[in-house]
């Protein structure tokens, strides 16, 4: 019976290291699962703060735009898309035809010369000059396949927006502002110049020396004294764009076609009139006319190509 006892007692002094050493695991896990608590907390509070150093940087000027984009693959994310705005000088004597349909064009181009009736006779002095001959042909024009633009951020220049409309002409506003900002108690310093940019409520101040806007742009916005009033206006850093390459590649205007030769028999309005019937009737290989622009001899214009849409 001695060696029964003392078997459990020794099977019993087991159990309770045992179950130490279970409690003292546990306790051990409980402690890494705390550090690891911690160290999460800290990485989202850093992420956190990150977020709100991002926010914090000065924004550009805000201005309202409309995005007219597309959703395009990862792969093109750095490609720029451009809409160009293509000016042709158009000379006198000659009219651009855009017609609804592709294939109408094209008929048009490959007839090359064409006898225009003109319905206006009594205009006329003779009886032969009621039809006139005009030419066509393609419209080529040079669009950008290729294009690098370096950007600058001026190291002395800050952009001033959210101005007030305070009903007081431009140049009072800007000696109240370069007033304001060449004051170094108020973070300034010698103003160099100041002009207003096309986008309105928004100036641009430069400074003399180049200490002056880093301090600024840091602030994003400053309370400003005009006159009696004070205002708070937002600071951006001023950066400009240079092209430092470009390359061109011919294009040709699908629905358009170049009319040459147009004599100054009728005025303005009518010949155009005359011009659209003519190349709207099927019989002569026209149709359906989207817009037609007509310049007389001895006069010039430009006409703008922008993206087809359709």
């Amino acid at each position: 019976s001695q060696e029964l006892c003392s078997a459990l007692e020794q099977d019993h002094a087991k159990l309770q290291m045992a179950k130490e050493a279970v409690e003292q695991r546990t306790q051990e896990l409980r402690t890494e699962r705390e550090l690891l608590h911690k160290d999460l907390e800290q990485q989202m509070s850093l992420n956190i703060d990150e977020e709100k150093s991002c926010q914090m940087l000065p924004a550009l000027p805000e201005k309202n735009m409309v995005f007219k984009g597309l959703v395009t693959n990862k792969e093109d994310m750095n490609k720029l898309m451009l809409t160009p705005l293509i000016h042709y000088p158009l000379l006198g004597g000659s009219a651009l035809i855009t017609f609804e349909k592709t294939e109408v064009a094209q008929r048009i181009i490959e007839q090359k010369e064409h006898i225009v009736e003109l319905s206006y006779g009594e205009e006329l002095e003779e009886i032969d000059r009621c039809r006139v001959r005009v030419q066509a042909a393609p419209v080529d024009i040079l669009l950008p396949s290729a294009l690098e633009i370096r950007l600058t951020r001026s190291s002395r220049s800050i952009i001033l927006s959210e101005l007030p409309s305070l009903g007081i002409p431009e140049e009072a506003l800007l000696d109240k502002l370069e007033l304001f900002f060449s004051k170094t108690k108020n973070g300034g310093g010698e103003v160099e110049s100041r002009e207003f940019l096309d986008t309105p409520g928004q100036v641009v101040l430069t400074f003399a020396q180049d200490r002056v806007a880093e301090p600024l742009i840091a602030r994003g916005r400053i309370q400003v004294l005009i006159g009696k009033g004070k205002y708070e206006l937002k600071i951006s850093p001023c950066v400009s764009g240079d092209i430092t390459n470009m390359q061109l590649q011919p294009s040709r205007c699908p629905r358009t076609v170049l009319l040459s030769g147009i004599p100054d028999v009728l005025g303005e309005e009518p010949m155009r009139d005359a011009l659209e019937i003519h190349f709207q009737k099927a019989s002569r290989g026209g149709g359906e006319v989207d817009t037609l622009a007509y310049v007389p001899e001895g006069r010039q214009k430009v006409a703008v190509f922008m993206e087809d849409s359709g």
